[in-house]
């Protein structure tokens, strides 16, 4: 049976404002029993009342995290468990950037805790539910912004100088891509796919942290691939919803076409480096 998302059940993190929300509307006026995460309560019970709206009253539930604290997303899977049974499609979307850089309730630095050690915990976390719904789906947001990221594993929080918020934001992206690619390889075999995307740019909350003098370098960074929040929200849908895509996994899309990413986000080696590092981090078994 082809896939059809009516019905299935689909948590979005960072669903609040921007593609995170765009898609979560989309995807609850398709069926979707959608789960909006959000860290404002009433951002979040507002974001969720709009989609279902949106939706002539489709069943759309919402739960709260603050993905820089770890305690509080391993709070977010169990309330999560304890209300649901599956979990058919998850939507890595939360995320930030920080102007100066800054550590965590956990001691790591906040754009790399939160936009891709939350990733990374949050599935993993969830792994199980995932394989026991299968056919599902893992939707890591990522960026074209991870062509300019490096891994210094002896200071992957620049605690030793270089912070800079373009390089902190990269370097995030870049660990979401090598993480999408290597969960794929993980789970071959168990119907759950993963790839990860550039939604295309959008001026949307996630810069609100970055200082007024460097915005307009903000700008000129992505200017080539603007688009609107509904256009970005559907190049998630399209991971989440579409037939086509139900066998393909562990690829990265640009402008809604499986693209080759940076050669660095190609390396098995470096990836399987970072899922080591990162288990190490949040407290998993490295072999989970």
């Amino acid at each position: 049976m082809a896939w059809d998302v009516r019905g299935k059940t689909i948590v979005i993190t960072g669903a609040t404002s921007g593609i995170g929300l765009a898609a979560a509307g989309a995807l609850a006026e398709r069926g979707a029993h959608v789960v909006m995460v959000g860290r404002d309560p009433a951002r979040t019970e507002a974001a969720a009342a709009a989609v279902r709206t949106r939706a002539g009253g489709a069943e759309v539930a919402h739960l709260l995290c603050d993905f820089s604290s770890q305690a509080d997303i391993r709070r977010l899977a169990t309330e999560f468990r304890t209300a649901r049974s599956r979990l058919d499609v998850l939507v890595n979307n939360a995320g930030g950037v920080h102007k100066v850089r800054r550590e965590t309730v956990d001691g790591i630095e906040a754009t790399f805790a939160v936009n891709h050690l939350g990733y990374f915990l949050l599935t993993n976390l969830l792994l199980d539910l995932l394989v026991a719904s299968a056919p599902a789906r893992v939707v890591t947001v990522a960026s074209v912004g991870h062509r300019q990221g490096t891994l210094d594993f002896d200071d992957l929080g620049f605690a030793r100088g270089g912070y800079r918020i373009m390089r902190a934001y990269a370097r995030s992206k870049l660990a979401n891509v090598l993480f999408a690619a290597e969960l794929a390889r993980r789970l071959a075999g168990t119907g759950v796919t993963s790839n990860s995307l550039h939604p295309g740019a959008v001026a949307t909350n996630i810069w609100s942290g970055a200082p007024a003098w460097a915005k307009p370098l903000i700008l000129v960074f992505f200017r080539p691939f603007f688009i609107t929040p509904e256009a970005g929200g559907e190049r998630i849908v399209q991971l989440a919803a579409d037939p086509a895509l139900e066998s393909v996994t562990g690829k990265y899309f640009e402008r809604g076409r499986a693209v080759a990413p940076a050669p660095l986000a190609q390396d098995e080696a470096l990836a399987k480096k970072l899922w080591r590092t990162s288990a190490e981090m949040v407290g998993l078994p490295a072999d989970r």
